[in-house]
């Protein structure tokens, strides 16, 4: 087995520090919404291609997939290359794609959510060229989209029509340089009550949907103070997120009302049992309102379309799990400090990775949480390099643990 020289892959990720930030400017720079991937998708291809990554393809899905190493341990890396919009322009002190940096941070719309990852996973492929650090092992860098429409659509894909399932993923998802073993699933719910419309003059003629609504949204909020509680992922919860209507106009009493659910599962809860619970409400029987699941059939940029129901699965792994000893160990090693093992509050594309397929995931990234979605993203270039290190070792760490078992 291959000995990893801890300080210079230390030196070698300071090194490419300034390299790191140059391309995750550049990706800044491409405005790259779930489904309008494709000039990004490009460029992180040019740059793995530079850099000697062996192989660099972009599958049907419009996925790209570089290849390092071609061992019989297949570990994946993943960064979803996507992004939210940047919502409000006022709200923003400098132009989102343009970007802005200082010596400590970038500034932009995807800095933490979440391309930071994919600047040090590109530069991590560098490093382990650089050091031959390879061994029998076979490391997959994944850039996937429509994370942010449709968290682990993309997994599905990978593991279904590419035929890919690697022992473990590394999601580079923020984690403040945590290491993240776990998180709370989601299902996207709609419920919808019907009415009658009639001229808003005389409402008695009528029967209007929105008010219908109104008794359901009460027992909802009620409902999230009692879902059930996980002691590491924590409460289940429930928010309302949307509402619609139809009416004739708005002189008009409204036909049909509906509502969107963001219902976030915790370990333990299923999806048969969250839409039980608001069907058996009271308010719902009353008025023999429609609770179901949502469906996502939006087509790639590539037109590829791969339905699924709006539902992810809660997932976690335990603390002595090989790839979290994994993470610890190399943490140690590099950094000669403990880490912090703990969870994401979001959701990730581990609800396919390991949520449907079981297929192990552990999560360490450069950025913050609460940076996600928010105006004046940003990330700080000190993780960059923090991030590419571990990257760097976590292939031969793994194999280590897994060959002296």
């Amino acid at each position: 087995m291959k000995k990893i020289n801890y300080s210079e892959v230390s030196r070698l990720s300071r090194i490419f520090k300034e390299d790191m930030c140059a391309f995750l400017r550049d990706m800044i720079a491409i405005p790259s919404e779930s489904c309008c991937e494709k000039k990004i998708v490009q460029r992180i291809k040019e740059e793995m291609e530079k850099v000697g990554f062996d192989d660099v393809r972009i599958d049907k899905m419009g996925n790209v997939i570089g290849r390092i190493g071609s061992g019989s341990t297949v570990i994946a890396m993943d960064a979803h290359i996507d992004t939210v919009g940047i919502g409000d322009i006022t709200l923003w002190n400098y132009d989102p794609y343009k970007g802005f940096e200082t010596d400590e941070v970038i500034i932009g719309r995807g800095a933490s959510d979440q391309e930071g990852g994919m600047a040090s996973m590109v530069y991590a492929g560098k490093i382990i060229k650089e050091l031959n650090l390879l061994d029998d092992y076979t490391l997959l860098v994944t850039g996937t989209v429509q994370e942010e429409d449709c968290d682990g659509l993309c997994w599905q894909h990978i593991i279904e029509k590419e035929g890919i399932k690697p022992e473990f993923v590394v999601i580079t998802e923020p984690t403040n340089c945590n290491i993240y073993r776990g998180q709370r699933g989601r299902m996207e719910i709609k419920v919808t009550t019907k009415g009658l419309s009639c001229h808003g003059s005389a409402p008695e003629r009528g029967d209007n949907a929105i008010f219908k609504m109104a008794p359901i949204l009460s027992e909802l909020e009620e409902l999230n103070n009692r879902l059930h509680v996980d002691s590491f992922l924590g409460k289940g919860t429930l928010t309302v997120s949307e509402i619609f209507f139809t009416s004739p106009s708005r002189c008009a009493v409204a036909d049909s009302c509906s509502i969107s659910i963001d219902r976030r599962l915790t370990w333990g809860e299923t999806w048969e049992g969250a839409l039980d619970e608001i069907r058996t409400l009271p308010s719902i029987e009353k008025v023999q309102a429609i609770v179901e699941m949502y469906e996502y059939d939006k087509p790639s940029y590539t037109e590829n379309i791969f339905k699924t129901e709006c539902y992810f699965p809660a997932w976690k792994i335990p603390k002595e799990h090989d790839i979290t000893q994994t993470l610890v160990t190399s943490y140690r090693y590099l950094f000669n400090e403990e880490p912090l093992v703990d969870k994401w509050t979001f959701s990730t594309n581990g609800v396919s990775i390991m949520g449907r397929y079981g297929i192990p995931c552990i999560g360490f990234g450069p950025g913050k949480e609460e940076e996600a979605h928010a105006p004046n993203e940003k990330t700080w270039k000190d993780h960059l390099v923090k991030c590419a290190s571990m990257y760097s070792v976590i292939p031969l760490e793994y194999l280590k643990i897994k060959n002296n078992k």
